[in-house]
């Protein structure tokens, strides 16, 4: 299964490099994942809890960039294994680029999925790749964009609801 999308995000292309590249934001940003660890300055370990119809489980893999170029892209692959619901792999080439007001983000990936999960069917598994990477991408615009004022002109606190969290990386990295 191919996909491919853009997101325009209103932040520089250096504080998207940054974000790209910091495991707490891809963890934030990855749903259903319990954890993302850096095991080397290319490589990453993760375990995700997904339900794909009705198979759940949770896949423990590894990640890797390659085909780095400082602040344009880079190539993100990955394999994780779920146990007896099958397997899933799969990578992506990410591009960066500067826009008017900001940055964008542009994707062309490709997955794979094996066990039980590639016997649910093709509209399934491709309805709910694209969802997850809807999604991903949707949490890493808001974690980078300006944050959005509360009614009192303060930011949203922590306890807010993610939507209104927005900019929460750049206030860390500000």
């Amino acid at each position: 299964m191919q996909m491919q999308g853009e997101r325009t995000i209103a932040a520089s292309r250096t504080e998207v490099w940054l974000a790209l590249n910091d495991p707490e934001v891809l963890k934030a940003c990855i749903p259903g994942c319990d954890e993302l660890v850096k095991t080397s300055g290319t490589g990453f370990e993760a375990s995700v809890v997904q339900k794909v119809g009705p198979v759940k489980a949770r896949f423990k893999g590894v990640v890797e960039l390659s085909d780095i170029v400082k602040e344009t892209s880079y190539t993100i692959s990955g394999e994780g294994k779920g146990g007896a619901a099958g397997f899933a792999k799969g990578g992506a080439k990410v591009r960066l680029a500067d826009i008017p007001g900001g940055t964008r983000l542009t994707y062309e990936a490709e997955a794979k999925v094996g066990g039980k999960l590639a016997q649910l069917g093709g509209r399934l598994i491709d309805g709910f790749a694209r969802k997850l990477a809807d999604d991903f991408f949707t949490r890493f615009k808001n974690a980078i964009e300006p944050p959005e004022e509360t009614e009192d002109g303060g930011v949203p606190g922590e306890d807010a609801p993610a939507e209104q969290k927005k900019g929460w990386f750049r206030r860390v990295i500000g």
